[in-house]
């Protein structure tokens, strides 16, 4: 994490350059160094005003057009109505502490979580499919010698047992003959 403000310039053209690593970036990866706990400012090219809120604002805003958005219309329209009001400059802060206590709370759930399971609930997760699909392989091996096991039992027409799939024991050497009226690769009717 960075101990000084990373600053990110914004140009009229609305690109957006990173001093730090001098490129310019797109707004997924101002998103990206949200995530990654980075400390950063957007100002103004020209101006140097701040627009840090206002790319957050983006940001958000396009990701609430995408998939299962997280403010409702509800809302939405409660906050639009505290603008103005008497009790705007008490709901930032409100909203502010109510996120950090949701985190807290998310956190300590996770702790408690981990303890009574002993591990994170994607370990279970990704354990549980693991599970799932040595099972699933299982079924199938199963089925597959079964089936095998059930061609190797049949007596073939002339009287002998099957050879399993290798075709050996045919005068033809290939796979034993079809039935009258079976299809290629199909199943034969009985």
């Amino acid at each position: 994490m960075a101990t000084s403000n990373r600053i990110i310039k914004k140009y009229p053209n609305r690109r957006l350059y990173d001093t730090e690593i001098s490129s310019y970036i797109t707004l997924e990866e101002v998103r990206q160094l949200v995530l990654d706990g980075e400390i950063f400012e957007v100002r103004d090219a020209k101006t140097n005003d701040d627009l840090t809120r206002s790319v957050l604002l983006q940001i958000i805003a396009e990701h609430e057009q995408q998939g299962a958005p997280m403010f409702s219309v509800p809302l939405l329209t409660q906050i639009i109505r505290f603008y103005g009001d008497a009790l705007q400059g008490l709901m930032g802060p409100y909203l502010e502490r109510s996120m950090q206590v949701f985190l807290e709370q998310q956190q300590q759930f996770r702790k408690q979580l981990t303890s009574v399971v002993g591990q994170t609930p994607w370990a279970m997760l990704n354990d549980l499919t693991t599970r799932n699909m040595d099972l699933w392989q299982n079924l199938q091996r199963s089925l597959v010698e079964s089936a095998n096991a059930r061609t190797a039992a049949k007596p073939a027409p002339d009287g002998n047992a099957a050879a399993g799939n290798s075709g050996a024991g045919h005068a033809h050497g290939g796979a034993p003959p079809r039935p009258v009226g079976a299809k290629s690769g199909g199943k034969s009717p009985r």
